[in-house]
């Protein structure tokens, strides 16, 4: 079994002094998009990555026709979530529980976080914190993050907080976007395979629709990877799009990606955004995995470093820290984007998707504290992305399995093609549900709107013992075998099992 680097984080290294949240990322952002698989016949908007609204409960009077849809969505969308919390690991309670490899958070460094969180600089009331603030958020730490943005994304000037506004989330923030940039029935361009809960954010309030950009597994052509985006591609969705009488509104980049972990070249990204110009297209660039890149050699590049924008009006960036601060279930997000019209827009809808003014405060906080970031938090966190990457990776290897990883995200995408008897979305679903029966929950590709069966995401930033047993899981359904595998007995526990390799 891999073991992850440790260190002794009871005290900081240096002084800190007083300046010391469609794949769950969301509300239930991955728990939705790990289980959406069929789709909405013509009574509702057709939406890829969704189930069949013939579903639909005959009970729900009680509900308007978009109210009936939005319960429609969590009764359907949820199966694999709901039975993980109704039967999930423990290694003391609940050894043969369900383990969690499909929803993308990053559990490593909770005793970072706790630590640098329960400071006595992050416990802080004043009256300013529990009255209305400014809707876009408090000025102090629209600032702030002004100032984070502008020193991790490396922009070439000072961002501006005014540019800034901070919401719970970001499917609050794809919600909010998609509700002030497109009219009902309107739709973003998306490339295939994509974080699945942005079908939800999109269409839920905005009755927004995606236009999919479907990529392939196979490297022909021009491309140098597997899945690769082109504007030829994009520019043949969009045409496909316009014959189908679907007026596109925007792009959607999601940077690095989800699930294929890719990073887009500063090139790559000047292309992309040159074409949304040409068709003045709005661009969404969600960069929340951009400090979750533990490989140097990636090269990640912020579209806020770029140093000139073809279209700023109209190019909108988000980051929250559910990801790369491990921080899913405090719900912080922030838009930024140089066009005050959406900006107000969005900050409108804040009324509804705010932030207390507590957590503000202890947002603020932590995103001034540079030293900790850069100093105790990014190294460590990478460090023990590395190394639990590493161990999935090798026993990947083991079994012979294909898959794609990038060295960015907390996930890897894999292909179990040649276990599927047949090439259809129907056994992937079998497979998928033979995870879940030997207890291992995992994403399968449908969900991510992938064109091609069997491909499945892999969620590593867990701890240890969690990914061993996991994998031990993963292996008996690939053997034809069922028994759920165990933790051994709390006194046997000490070392590692010959399994764990």
């Amino acid at each position: 079994m891999f073991t992850l680097p440790q260190k002794d984080f009871s005290a900081p290294t240096t002084c800190l002094g007083p300046a010391c949240m469609q794949d769950l990322g969301s509300s239930h952002g991955d728990d939705l998009e790990g289980e959406c698989s069929r789709k909405l016949d013509q009574k509702l908007p057709e939406l890829p990555g969704v189930g069949d609204s013939a579903m639909l409960s005959p009970d729900t009077s009680y509900l308007s026709s978009r109210g009936r849809m939005i319960k429609w969505f969590w009764d359907s969308a949820e199966e694999g979530y709901r039975t993980y919390h109704m039967d999930e690991y423990d290694e003391n309670k609940n050894p043969s529980g369900i383990i969690n490899l499909g929803v993308s958070e990053n559990k490593l460094c909770f005793d970072l976080l706790s630590w640098r969180l329960s400071q006595s600089d992050m416990q802080r009331v004043e009256p300013s914190l529990l009255q209305y603030a400014d809707w876009r958020g408090h000025l102090f730490l629209r600032e702030e993050v002004a100032k984070f943005l502008s020193f991790y994304c490396k922009s070439p000037a000072p961002l501006r907080p005014e540019n800034v506004v901070v919401l719970n989330g970001g499917a609050s923030l794809f919600s909010a976007l998609a509700t002030v940039l497109c009219e009902a029935g309107e739709a973003f361009l998306i490339p295939t395979p994509y974080y699945g809960a942005i079908t939800q954010h999109v269409c839920l309030y905005g009755n927004v629709r995606l236009a999919c950009v479907y990529l392939d597994s196979e490297v022909t052509g021009l491309d140098t990877r597997p899945f690769q985006l082109t504007v030829e591609k994009l520019e043949m969705a969009l045409r496909e799009a316009h014959s189908e009488g679907v007026k596109v509104k925007g792009l959607i980049l999601i940077n690095p990606q989800n699930p294929l972990g890719d990073i887009y070249s500063p090139e790559e990204l000047q292309e992309y955004l040159v074409f949304a110009k040409r068709h003045k297209l709005h661009v969404i660039v969600d960069e929340v995995y951009m400090l979750s890149v533990f490989e140097e050699s990636a090269g990640y590049r912020s579209v806020l470093s770029l140093e000139r924008l073809p279209d700023p009006q109209r190019t909108h960036v988000m980051w929250a820290t559910s990801k790369d601060f491990g921080m899913s279930g405090l719900r912080f997000g922030t838009l930024y984007t140089e066009n005050q019209d959406v900006a107000t827009a969005v900050a409108s809808l804040c009324r509804y998707h705010g932030l207390s003014g507590l957590v503000q405060y202890q947002m603020a906080q932590l995103l001034r504290d540079r030293d900790w970031i850069n100093q105790v938090y990014l190294p460590e966190n990478h460090a023990r992305l590395k190394a639990a990457h590493t161990y999935v990776s090798e026993e990947l290897r083991a079994l012979g399995i294909p898959f794609l990883s990038r060295g960015a995200g907390f996930f890897i995408w894999v292909d179990l093609r040649k276990y599927l008897p047949k090439a259809t979305f129907e056994e992937e679903m079998l497979l998928w549900r033979r995870f879940l029966d030997n207890k291992v929950l995992l994403s399968f590709g449908k969900a991510f709107e992938c064109k091609e069966p069997g491909w499945f995401r892999f969620v590593f930033s867990d701890q240890a013992h969690r990914l061993c047993l996991g994998m031990q899981r993963v292996r008996q359904v690939l053997a034809g075998k069922s028994q759920v595998a165990e933790d051994p007995p709390p006194s046997q526990s000490q070392e590692p099992s010959d399994q764990c390799r």
